[in-house]
């Protein structure tokens, strides 16, 4: 079968220098989409683009490189802001980037625990940050990358950067716990979504071997497409709408961790 084209569709791919992100946005690019191809810095940024193009035969023009350290909250507020200036109406964000937690407790320079940071709050002020440019037409969405093992987590509303009791796979499962609650705001249509267990940097957490980055991605592009339709908060695992953990669906939830990571990240909505 065919893939529809996705040629005019604008879409933002966080972490894509390697694994599912990577993956995701040859995908993307291949049916047409313009991809920025987001790194952590500006090197790996572009290297990822001209491997795209010139392995995958991606044309230069549907490409563009962004940078910015998640762990820096400035560098952020930056990305998102040559973003906008360069694309004003951005059709999707896929909030991929992702670390598996340290095996030492390790705060960033912005105070925050370092997974809690990169895999959720950053994305939290991203998203923020981008909501003028993401576009209000049907099919404009914001796509979270999260994980199963959001289920085994809690969010320590006293203590999100667990400085009194710090375990690397509770703080990891945090932040997609939160990641995954966060795609129930209202502010913003988003779903979640486990691409399964993939053959990344992250596998280690989860089982001895996975499927291909290529499979997950395969599910993640499944979900920018306009002509999958969807609902505002829901969660998938594969190609399948679950159910997802019951904290990710209470409005309580929603409201606090609005309230918590507005607080942490300085950006009031």
């Amino acid at each position: 079968m065919t893939s529809a084209s996705l040629s005019g569709r604008t879409v933002l791919v966080t972490g894509a220098t390697s694994g599912i992100g990577y993956e995701t946005a040859r995908q993307l690019a291949e049916r047409g989409a313009t991809v920025l191809v987001h790194g952590r810095t500006a090197e790996e940024a572009q290297a990822a683009a001209d491997r795209l193009i010139a392995t995958a035969g991606i044309d230069t023009a549907s490409l563009c490189a962004y940078a910015g350290d998640f762990t820096r909250l400035d560098e952020v507020e930056a990305l998102a802001h040559r973003v906008i200036k360069a694309h004003p109406h951005l059709d999707v964000l896929v909030n991929n980037a992702a670390i598996a937690a340290p095996e030492r407790h390790t705060v960033t320079a912005d105070g925050n625990e370092v997974a809690f940071q990169v895999n959720f709050l950053a994305h939290y002020l991203l998203t923020c940050l981008l909501e003028p440019a993401l576009t209000s037409d049907p099919g404009g969405r914001v796509v979270n990358v999260s994980s199963s093992l959001h289920r085994t987590a809690n969010i320590q509303w006293s203590d999100p950067n667990r400085a009194r009791r710090y375990s690397r796979l509770a703080a990891y499962a945090q932040s997609q716990l939160a990641l995954t609650v966060f795609a129930a705001d209202p502010r913003v249509t988003a779903v979640s979504l486990h691409p399964g267990v993939c053959e990344t940097s992250l596998r280690p957490l989860y089982a001895h071997e996975g499927d291909s980055a290529a499979k997950g991605a395969a599910h993640v592009v499944r979900l920018c497409d306009p002509a999958t339709e969807i609902v505002n908060g829901a969660y998938y695992d594969r190609d399948e709408r679950v159910a997802p953990a019951p904290a990710a669906t209470e409005n309580r939830s929603v409201q606090r961790l609005n309230k918590l990571a507005s607080l942490l990240v300085g950006h009031t909505a």
